[in-house]
């Protein structure tokens, strides 16, 4: 018995991050930068603006791959209700470092699995809750300095150095933190067929 030919897969992102973490799922993929801007609606919760995105992504890149299962997700962080951007330089960085430290986090990753086919969509947000320990301003600039953590969200790599800033991480999928929720989106690519492992 042959199986039905599976949709090509496609990654809806320019992020090394996320291609790194699909590729664990060893399913073959080509990756397309959506295009979308990432501004927040106004008065938009952070849990809403990830779910948004993700979707959006999603769709962009489906436009052109009518006949592919499409991948999209979206990371927002948050402290005490205030989303925390990508810094894109060191000076942001910095301040967004000296105002994490000491207090909880919470990173918000949705990911999307859309196909194009049918227009069937499946999403899902993964939180997860981050405690940043009490660092100085000199670790601070010891671990920008390694990490340049300049295009993530809160300024930092939990899968590099910037585990020595935390206290503790809690969530159902560490993969979540990184900007991928995997557990999740492996349930939906085996609910569309695919075969993990």
């Amino acid at each position: 018995m042959t199986r039905t030919p599976l949709p090509p897969l496609i990654l809806a992102s320019s992020s090394p991050y996320r291609k790194e973490l699909l590729s664990r799922l060893r399913l073959p993929f080509q990756c397309e930068s959506p295009h979308v801007d990432e501004t927040p609606l106004p008065l938009e919760l952070p849990e809403a603006t990830c779910e948004r995105l993700a979707l959006a992504k999603a769709r962009r890149v489906a436009q052109g791959h009518p006949a592919a299962l499409v991948i999209g997700s979206d990371q927002v962080a948050v402290i005490d209700g205030r989303p925390l951007g990508k810094p894109g330089n060191h000076a942001n960085a910095v301040r967004q470092l000296q105002d994490a430290r000491g207090r909880d986090a919470v990173f918000h990753t949705a990911v999307c699995l859309l196909d194009a086919a049918s227009g069937r969509v499946r999403l899902e947000r993964v939180p997860v809750a981050v405690r940043y320990r009490h660092f100085s301003d000199e670790e601070i600039e010891r671990y920008l300095a390694a990490d340049r953590p300049y295009d993530c969200a809160g300024s930092g790599r939990i899968e590099t150095l910037g585990i020595t800033l935390v206290e503790w991480v809690r969530s159902d999928d560490p993969t979540a933190l990184i900007g991928l929720p995997l557990i999740a989106l492996s349930r939906m690519l085996r609910e569309e067929g695919w075969r993990l492992p």
